[in-house]
Parts: C-alpha cells; structure tokens; sequence
C-alpha cells in the first residue's frame, strides 16, 4: 500500500509568541498593516483613473485587462508564496513582495501604452500576492491564537480604510496631478512600510527547511490559470461553447490531474493534500468560496442597479458602498474584541453569516423607486455579516493547523476565496446576461412596436443589457430613453424644416427631390411639391408660413408622445435590471446558506494558548 510521507522539521524551531517583546511585536505589526493597506489601496485608487489612462493611452479594448492581468498573476501566485513563506520565513517573502509590488508601480506610471500597462499591472500582481499571503500569516507568528482575535479586527480596518480613501485619493490625484500619481503615491508608503520590517520584523522563520516543488507550482499554474481565462474573458466575444474556451478549460483540468500527482509525490507539496483531512481547513476553504462569490454578487451588480436603475453617476455609486466598508470595520473590530474575551469564534462565524444571509434577503427586495439611502442602510447590514465572518475564517484555520502550516493554510483560505469571486463573476454574470436579456424583449416588445423600425433598433435588448450608454470605458451615465427619442424627434424635424424651407422658399431641386423620395412624406405635401415650379414667390412664402406651423404642431405632438413611450421604455428597462439584479440575489441567498451551514460543521475549538495544537491536525496512511 503505498504511504505519503510528511517532511518532517529538521531545524530547531522558533517560537516568536515568547521570543518576542510586546513593543517589537507592534511595531511589526505597525509594517504588515501598512504592506496590507498598499496592496489594498492599489486595487482601489487605479479604478478612479481608468477613464483618464484611456483617454490618454488608447487601447479602450485592453481597459479589462488592466485588472484580469493582476487577477491572474496574484490568485495564482498565493499559494506558492504562502508555502515559500513556511519554508523561508515571512520577512524575505514580504520584503521581495513589496519591493517587487513598487518597482511595477514605478514602471506602470511610466507606461506610454495601454499594452504596457496591461503587462505591468500583471508585475504588480506579482508582488501584491506576496503581501497579502504572508501579511495576513503573521500573526500567526507573533501571538498565539487566544491573543491574536484582538489583531484580526485591525486587517479588516486596513482593508476598509484603503477602500474608503482610495477612491477620493485617485480622482483627486489625477485631477489635480495626473493618472501617473495614482501608481507612485505607492512608493511612500511601501517604503516605510519596508523601513518598519527591516529594522524590527526577524525572519519569522518556522526552523522548518524543505525542497522547493518546482514541479507542483508548475502544475499549479497550469491549473489555474486557464481557469480564470476562460471565466474572464468577454462571453460576447467568446461563448463558453467556442473551442477557445473549451480548450482552455480542458487544459485547466489536466493542470489539476498533474497538480495532485505532483502534490501526492512531493516532499515538500505547495498545497499539502493531507490539511483536506482537516476539517476545519477544509471547511473554512468551501465557505471561502461561497463567500467570495456572494460578496461579487452584493458589490458589483448592486452598482448595476445604482446607475441604471436610481440613475446615480458612477462615482455615487462607488461612495454607496462606503457604509458597507465602514460597518465591515466595525463588526471586524468588535467580533475580534468579542471572541478575544470568549476564547471562542464559531459563533461570530455563525451570526455573521446569518446576518449575511438576512442582508441578502433585503437585497431582493429592491424596487424601482427604492431610495439611495435605504440601499446604503442594506449595505451597513451586509457590512455587520462579513464584518465577524472573514476575519474569524482566518483565526479558525490558523488555529486548526500547526505552526509550520500556518502561511499554505492561510494563503489557500485567500485562493479560495479569490477563486469564488471569479467563479462568481462568470456565473452571475452568465445568469444575468440571460435573464435581463429576456426580461428586456418581453417589456420592450410591445413598446417597440409603436416606434419607427429605425428608433426600435435602438433599444435592442442585447444592447441595452449593457445598461450605459457608452459599455465599457465610457462616462458611466445612466441610460436616458426619453432623451434618446426626443433628441431623434427633435433631430428629425429640424431636417424636416431644413428641407421644407430650401425647397418652397428657393425651390431648390435638391431638396424637393429629397421630400418626394422620403416614404413619411404625406400626399398633400407631394402635390404641393409637384406645383412649385408654377407657384409665385410670394405665393410660396406664405405656403411655407403654412407648412412650417403646421410643422411645428405636429412636432409639438410627437414630442409629447415620444416623452411618453420614452417614459415607458425608462420603465421598462429600469423594471428588467431590477428583477434581474434581484434574482441573483436570490442566487447568492443559496450560496451564503450553503456556507452558513458548513459554518455549523466546523469544530469549535478553543484558542490555543500556545504555538502548537493540543493534537496532532492529521495522520497520513
């Protein structure tokens, strides 16, 4: 029968918890905190000035790839830096990380194309994955589980500080200086964020000395990224039933045989199978990806409703989901505080999550006419339920798995979790696409019947369901039926006037063939025209008083039909975005069930009190 062999420590191993002073301890955490807030910063700031890096690189069909290219290269890059953070300690990985991180800053201001851009952002995911995957590992290092539910509370903050400020910080940096700055305001802060770990932070080193898998991140690799290719890229373009897609999800799953091959030989495997024994591990990674495909759902297509169907701007919209971000925080600070005192965290899992799941419930609820402020009210409830759920997710896989563990468990917890955002995006968004699609013919059909074939084609489902008027990289406004068709009957008559004026005013050959060939134009107006070659001047200024009043009362009539079906069409789009938007709330109601049930299942182990766990996690055979 063939066995699985652990490698097992070979080196004496340090325990920081004892060997470190309670000022040192802080002042490390002072360094991680600020690597944290950088990476979170950057994924919040650079948004604000993509239209402006458009505007002045071109490439509006490499907008998207701006933010797929960093996806792709930190999901992919987070378990293989949380192993190599076990392996050679955490100090050497963040350092690298951050260095790696302001160096693709600087080379991402510089950029001259949107191609540039693209590949340097993916640089930068580079090292953002870096920090991220040890930062939120540390703890582990410097306190001992029942100490360290009090810190969990200040990684939520930093996260939830960078999204409220980074916004406001990006527009006020490009417009005050340039889209460049948004990328090397970095630099100051990743700086003394590298002073602090250099001189105080140690090499948060397990003792633990291995063989890097090479082969096994390799596979990895091949695993995943094809995956997140073929859920990223546009279906529109590319529909799940093309050959590239297809082929690159057939080439993901051969990446995944290999990586469990690789994972069952190695020594020393990237992300070991046997911490699947653990149930916890196991649990906390499941919930990870539920969550993070509801936590898409609630933020992305709520924006969708806030700008199609309120009708706020794209930067209201993006302040709208501040008191999610703030009341995040606080259930962060005060779950932590919480189970700090109890010595226990299942039930801040628990209650966050069925506060989650009641959050998305109200969600559903949401009507055309719903205000701004009773949506910003839902989000401080949805903000209560992830507040305690993320961070207490973290504490409970650290707490589950011993020390030298810590940076793969902690690192695939965040893999999964970035996994289920991606999932979520493509299958939300595939539900949506299908959904609104028919919600929009079936409102829109009637309606368009009364229009001209021409003003009909205009309010073609399959566009509309972009919602904005521009699709990507444009202002963000609202769709605006009413002005649409206005602005056509305005149009259309000033021609009209133009024609009419030319052609009895100077009976202008151009212009009377131009009415007679134009199918609306009424049989008097034809008759009228075939006697204009006979007709005196004067005679033919008075006939065009005639008809240019008479002109302008028809125009007056059809303006106030158009403003109604203009009316009506506003309705109904407004009508299928809604029941849309609230149908994968629905949706996302499932998954967050799903993982509040898991969340029941978790052992409710008490926080130890010291680096290693009571009992051994796992036993291989």
């Amino acid at each position: 029968m063939a066995t699985t062999t652990i490698n097992q420590p070979t080196g004496t191993r340090i325990d920081y918890t004892t060997l470190l002073d309670q000022r040192t301890k802080m002042l490390i955490l002072v360094g991680v905190l600020l690597s944290l807030f950088l990476s979170s910063l950057d994924q919040t700031i650079v948004s604000t000035a993509l239209p402006r890096i458009v505007a002045d690189l071109h490439g509006i069909e490499l907008l998207a790839w701006v933010s797929t290219s960093y996806l792709l290269v930190s999901t992919t890059m987070v378990p293989i830096y949380g192993k190599l953070s076990d392996i050679y300690g955490r100090k050497i990985i963040l350092l690298f990380g951050i260095a790696v991180f302001l160096f693709a800053s600087v080379l991402c201001g510089l950029s001259q194309s949107m191609l540039q851009l693209v590949i340097f952002r993916g640089i930068q995911g580079l090292g953002a994955a870096a920090l991220t995957s040890t930062a939120f590992a540390i703890p582990a290092d410097l306190f001992v589980p029942a100490e360290r539910a009090r810190y969990m509370g200040l990684f939520g903050a930093a996260f939830g500080l960078a999204s409220v400020i980074g916004p406001f910080a990006g527009g006020l940096l490009t417009d005050l200086i340039s889209w460049h700055w948004v990328f090397y305001v970095n630099l100051p802060v990743g700086l003394v964020a590298m002073v602090f770990i250099l001189l105080k932070m140690p090499k948060l080193d397990s003792g633990v000395r291995s063989p890097i898998d090479f082969f096994g991140a390799f596979t990895l690799v091949v695993a995943v990224v094809p995956l997140l290719l073929a859920l990223t890229f546009d279906k529109n373009q590319h529909a799940w039933t093309s050959p590239l897609i297809l082929g690159l999800l057939a080439l993901s799953v051969v990446g995944l045989v290999l990586f469990i091959v690789a994972e069952k030989r190695a020594v020393a495997p990237i992300l070991p199978l046997h911490l699947f024994h653990n149930r916890t591990y196991t649990l906390v990674n499941i919930i990870g990806v539920a969550v993070g495909a509801t936590l898409f759902a609630a933020i992305f297509f709520l924006s969708l409703y806030l700008v199609n169907v309120l009708g706020v701007s794209a930067t209201e919209a993006g302040t709208t989901l501040i008191p999610l971000t703030l009341s995040l925080v606080f259930g962060s600070v005060v779950s932590s505080a919480i189970v700090q005192r109890l010595g226990r965290y299942k039930g801040a899992i628990i209650v966050g999550l069925m506060i989650m799941v009641a959050a998305l419930f109200w969600l559903t609820t949401i009507q055309i006419d719903s205000s701004i402020w009773l949506i910003r009210v839902q989000m401080i409830a949805l903000g209560f339920g992830l507040g305690p759920s993320l961070p207490m997710l973290n504490l409970a896989i650290q707490n589950a798995v011993s020390r030298e563990y810590v940076g793969t468990a902690v690192a695939s917890r965040q893999f999964f979790q970035q996994i289920g955002q991606v999932l979520g995006s493509a299958v939300f968004g595939a539900v949506l696409t299908v959904t609104l699609t028919n919600s929009l013919a079936a409102n829109l059909a009637p309606i368009q019947a009364k229009l001209p074939p021409a003003m009909a084609a205009q309010f073609d489902p399959a566009l509309l369901r972009n919602g904005t008027a521009g699709g990507e990289g444009s202002t963000g406004e609202a769709l605006n039926p009413v002005a649409r068709i206005t602005t056509a009957i305005e149009e259309r008559f000033a021609t009209q006037r133009t024609l009419l004026t030319q052609a009895l005013g100077s009976a202008d050959p151009t212009a009377i063939q131009v009415l007679q060939a134009d199918p609306q134009t009424t049989p008097e107006l034809r008759a009228l025209l075939e006697a204009l070659p006979g007709m005196p001047a004067e005679m033919r200024s008075q006939t065009l008083a005639q008809v240019l009043q008479n002109l302008d009362t028809a125009e007056a009539t059809a303006l106030h039909e158009g403003q109604q079906l203009g009316q009506e069409v506003d309705l109904a789009i407004k009508h299928a975005f809604t029941d849309s938007i609230a149908n994968i709330y629905r949706y996302a109601i499932v998954l967050a069930v799903v993982a509040l049930i898991l969340a029941f299942f978790i052992p409710a182990l008490p926080l130890r009190r010291t680096s290693e766990p009571a009992h051994p996690t796992v036993s291989e055979i």
